[in-house]
């Protein structure tokens, strides 16, 4: 009878535990490998990357969310981690590579948890207490700030600045990217929106040559092939979307013409249609003209930029479609899609527009925005040696003018070089003593796990880590809580005094992101693909 009940096929498939176990540690291998790829790139010793995209194309970044965008990654969970960048990106604009090392050692803790038997819910809800735990701690230890002190501003973006290849020259980036934001935003507002101000990369003359224009630049070049200005005062200026050139029919149409008259018709027709739509310009007075970039047909041809020369009206054409929303928003003028709607009230106004030499190449500059309506924007020309460069200090001034949006969320700023990590490490695991059971084992964990940032840092910057971290928790014993390490010292120091500073919504938000990663990381039991 025994060996009947034997043969029954058995309920085994609930009994076999194996599978979910194989599919974690997959995982979590998957998702570490993703994280020490980028560790080496952390602080201000890390290394940059150098990425050889699909097009051929090469970009040298130290931006964590950049490299991992980059990156091809097929597995799914290790995806989960660029996404994890991507929200840290989106949140508070820097620390996108700290993120990620702090996932990474977190499955780290929880593969070593569960290796002691101990059911991942359990890891994964305590990990997210513990980081709520945490974010209590670095609120406590945070020192707030006025917005109207820009010293202490400029100190946590040279922080930021400090890590990346334009480094050297963050004394004078600092507090232009500080001076961009405090002009568009206002004091009592808790966001900046980050659109108001355009970067504008130029090859050409070298990181210092950078500058700040209090107002709108165009790349495109003014046309002077018809004899047209190149600088008006007092400008009315108007942003068309439609085209001054004769019409086309849609289709490929023919017209054969046998006879002199009717070419000489053609000819005066067009003539005429031209000059109509450029005395209802002028008629607005309107002596700016801004085109947009057409496909259909030129936007503007060389007859009608005749008229507009003879008429004293200034030409810019091929604005881009992505252009338009910010040079609107700036000018106060709205886009005319249509000549009879060519009116003085759509028409923006500035004290000067001009064309200027600028390093080797021209661009347009638009100051003395008086308009009512138009919003305060910035215009930043960044220049460099290639476009490799360029690109990362584009990179890094996004970097840099997130950290300033940051302050304005949530005003405080603690220390870094892995200090506020050390303090939080040293504090839940004291708490872990006196919580009961399991988690109290899951917390003593999680914060071995946060102390990966001074780690990394020490290793990167060829300290000798385990020395470095365990004199840092001494001096935490001891109540010196803003020590962290410095780079610059080669060893450990008072880092808010050293103003190697960062806001206290980079190291919240990563240590929220992480531990709700890595509860979706533990959650998952079993891959499979569908058809």
């Amino acid at each position: 009878m025994s060996q009947v009940a034997a043969a029954r096929p058995s309920n085994a498939t609930f009994k076999n535990k194996e599978k979910p176990q194989e599919v974690r540690r997959a995982n979590i291998i998957a998702a570490r490998a993703v994280a020490d790829a980028i560790r080496t790139s952390l602080g201000p010793k890390g290394m940059d990357k150098m990425i050889k995209t699909s097009r051929g194309e090469v970009i040298i970044s130290n931006d964590g969310h950049t490299i991992l965008r980059q990156m091809a990654i097929l597995h799914p969970v290790a995806k989960m981690l660029v996404e994890v960048s991507a929200a840290q990106d989106a949140e508070a604009g820097d620390g996108t590579t700290s993120v990620v090392i702090l996932t990474g050692a977190l499955l780290g803790a929880a593969d070593r948890l569960l290796n002691k038997g101990i059911h991942p819910t359990i890891i994964a809800e305590s990990f997210q207490r513990a980081a709520k735990r945490s974010v209590e701690i670095l609120l406590e230890m945070c020192h707030k700030i006025s917005l109207n002190d820009r010293e202490d501003l400029i100190r946590a973006t040279t922080t930021s600045l400090s890590s990346k290849i334009v480094s050297q020259y963050s004394s004078f980036l600092a507090p232009l990217t500080v001076d961009a934001v405090l002009k568009v935003a206002n004091e009592d507002s808790t966001n900046v929106d980050l659109s108001d101000i355009r970067l504008i990369k130029k090859v050409g003359g070298t990181i210092e040559d950078t500058e700040m224009v209090d107002g709108v630049v165009l790349t495109q070049n003014a046309i002077k092939s018809a004899g047209g200005p190149s600088r008006k005062e007092k400008a009315k200026i108007g942003l068309i979307q439609f085209q001054i050139s004769p019409p086309k029919p849609d289709t490929e149409n023919n017209i054969v013409v046998n006879d002199y008259r009717q070419m000489d018709k053609i000819l005066k027709e067009e003539r005429a249609y031209l000059l109509n739509i450029c005395k209802k310009i002028k008629k607005a007075k309107c002596n700016v003209l801004l085109i947009q970039k057409s496909i259909l047909r030129d936007a503007v041809n060389e007859l009608a930029l005749h008229f507009l020369a003879k008429l004293g009206i200034l030409v810019v054409k091929d604005i881009e479609r992505e252009e338009v929303e910010f040079i609107s928003k700036s000018l106060g003028c709205k886009p005319i899609s249509d000549v009879e709607l060519f009116t003085e009230d759509r028409l923006g106004s500035a004290d000067l527009i001009e064309e200027i030499d600028s390093d080797g190449s021209k661009i347009v500059k638009i100051t003395g925005i008086k308009n009512p309506e138009a919003k305060p924007t910035i215009s930043v020309i960044v220049r460099g040696a290639n476009n490799m460069i360029l690109d990362e200090t584009e990179r890094s001034l996004h970097d840099a003018l997130c950290v300033v949006r940051c302050l304005f969320k949530e005003k405080g700023l603690i220390g870094g070089g892995g200090a506020p990590e050390i303090e939080i490490a040293r504090r839940l695991t004291r708490e872990a003593r006196e919580l009961e059971g399991v988690e109290s084992f899951v917390w003593t964990e999680f914060a071995e796990a946060l102390e990966v940032i001074p780690t990394t840092l020490a290793e990167n910057a060829g300290l000798n880590s385990i020395k470095v971290v365990t004199e840092l928790r001494t001096k935490h014993e001891n109540g010196e809580i803003n020590d962290g390490i410095s780079v610059r010292r080669s060893g450990t120091t008072n880092t808010y005094e050293e103003h190697i500073l960062q806001p206290v919504l980079v190291s919240t938000s990563a240590i929220t992101l992480a531990s709700e990663c890595v509860k979706s990381i533990l959650r998952i039991d079993d891959i499979t693909f569908s058809r």
